[in-house]
């Protein structure tokens, strides 16, 4: 591609029909007649590399300062915001050939989108889905090692999608995701926020600076659906300009839901709008779920969906794996797979299930090393609000000495009734829930959901399926 093709101001460079090869941020792949861009992170600055990467075959570099590199050098306000630009501009801007729907919040990102996708799909709508589990061309499975791509990642992927005919993208929009630009110029035709709890602040650093990065989604907005059941959410009605919607719980909103009915396997609730109500019955359980489908429904009425389409499709999909799943057991007591690793999932996934369980209810989780140990002892408290008994033990340690971890989960705990055992090794803390269980207990394995894997010390990665260990540890008991 020539560098005219990718730099719309073209009056500034001397090297305007020269052929790039590739354009790139890492200096790892920097080659013959590449594009640099200079982008600062946490612990490297591309800068201070501007000069070597020329040396080793860079045509030019972009940059946020000058350099002294004459011509060599394109100088930008956001080098970070720029490379999603030039991005765009290598593949062909694939975001202007699809319709987008974007999702962001803390909790219930995931499940949104994943009943989002398959409503539109039940209509004969190709979507593609980009998200934490995995991303899916139509019905094609794809990698993701991050919720947001990076942006050349991001790119290409959707250069994909609409090369397959994909008529709509459905995605998760992380904080970070937004922040650092990673999306390039993708405008969304509708946006969803879910809720605002306390996560991520090991980057953020304060809860206003992880909602102004949520917001951002909204300033690239036509038309928005807000939980205003969350404090967050009301305040993100009154200050963005697009058109919008308010859903929740409450009869003030513009969509809400009504007359909740849960069991262990499903849910029933009257979705109401526009001065209708029409029956929902849905096989995902949890209160919070019924707040995620009402958003999803919202949504897809909004893109021009027929109620009476929307609502089979929902009544027929299974849900998603890792979040509020059954695990089969064949036996007396039930297990359930969450993702909830914040305060507020543990909160909402207990409190749900607290409602339809006979017996205990047992609650199994931990917290990740190197992340934001200020939500450790909050976990505590959140899981004891609604369980029986705790199992505390590790998630994913990373960096952090596990038992340091779970010491700061117990700072939450002191003064606390609750029973609890601790077990560092999270497999055999689900075996010991497996062993400890009666008729009627739910166990509620919390903080991997659909993960299969666990990063220990050392950075060492090892398979760890909650599905698996849970057959293993049944056969034991046997």
């Amino acid at each position: 591609m020539k560098l005219y093709q990718l730099i719309e101001d073209k009056t500034k460079l001397g090297l305007s029909d020269m052929e790039i090869s590739l354009i790139t941020d890492n200096t790892r792949k920097v080659e013959k007649d590449c594009i640099f861009v200079c982008v600062k992170g946490v612990s490297f600055d591309g800068h201070d590399a501007a000069k070597e990467m020329l040396e080793k075959g860079a045509a030019l570099v972009v940059a946020e300062r000058d350099l002294g590199l004459g011509e060599r050098q394109l100088i930008v306000e956001n080098s970070r915001k720029y490379y999603g630009e030039l991005c765009a501009a290598w593949f062909g801007h694939p975001e202007r050939k699809m319709k987008f729907i974007g999702v962001t919040g803390t909790n219930g990102k995931t499940t949104i989108t994943n009943v989002i996708k398959n409503i539109l799909m039940k209509n004969g709508i190709k979507t593609g889905l980009i998200g934490t589990i995995q991303n899916e061309i139509g019905d094609e499975i794809v990698h993701t090692e991050n919720t947001t791509p990076m942006a050349f990642d991001y790119m290409h992927l959707l250069s994909r999608m609409a090369d397959a005919g994909c008529k709509y993208v459905v995605m998760e929009v992380s904080s970070f995701g937004l922040v650092q630009y990673r999306i390039g110029p993708t405008r969304f035709d509708m946006g969803i926020f879910t809720n605002l709890t306390q996560d991520h602040l090991d980057y953020h650093k304060t809860m206003e600076n992880y909602y102004q990065a949520k917001k951002m989604m909204f300033d690239s907005c036509d038309f928005a659906v807000v939980n205003t059941d969350d404090e967050y959410g009301r305040r993100l009605l009154d200050e963005i300009s697009c058109d919008r919607k308010s859903y929740g719980s409450s009869r003030d909103a513009d969509c809400y839901y009504d007359v909740v009915k849960m069991k262990a396997d499903g849910t029933s609730f009257w979705y109401c709008y526009d001065g209708k109500s029409q029956l929902v019955e849905m096989k995902i359980p949890g209160m919070f779920n019924v707040a995620n489908v009402t958003a999803a429904i919202t949504v897809c009425l909004e893109a021009g969906l027929s109620i009476e389409s929307i609502l089979s499709a929902v009544s027929e999909y299974n849900g998603v794996k890792g979040r509020c799943e059954i695990i089969p057991t064949g036996r007396n007591f039930t297990v359930i797979c969450d993702y909830a690793h914040t305060p507020d999932a543990v909160e909402n996934i207990l409190k749900s299930v607290r409602e339809y369980t006979v017996g205990r209810l047992i609650c199994l989780f931990g917290c990740g090393g190197n992340r934001d140990a200020k939500k450790r002892p909050l976990m505590a408290q959140a899981a004891a609000k609604y369980a029986d008994k705790l199992i505390i033990t590790s998630d994913n340690p990373r960096d952090e000495i596990p038992e340091a971890i779970i010491d700061d989960i117990l700072a939450g705990l002191e003064g606390s009734e609750i029973a609890f055992d601790v077990v560092v090794d999270r497999r055999k803390a689900i075996h010991h829930s497996l062993k400890i269980a009666q008729e009627g207990d739910v166990i509620v394995l919390a903080g991997k959901g659909h993960e299969d894997y666990q990063v220990l010390p050392g950075n060492e990665h090892i398979h760890f399926d909650e599905r698996e260990i849970v057959s293993e540890g049944l056969k034991l008991i046997d």
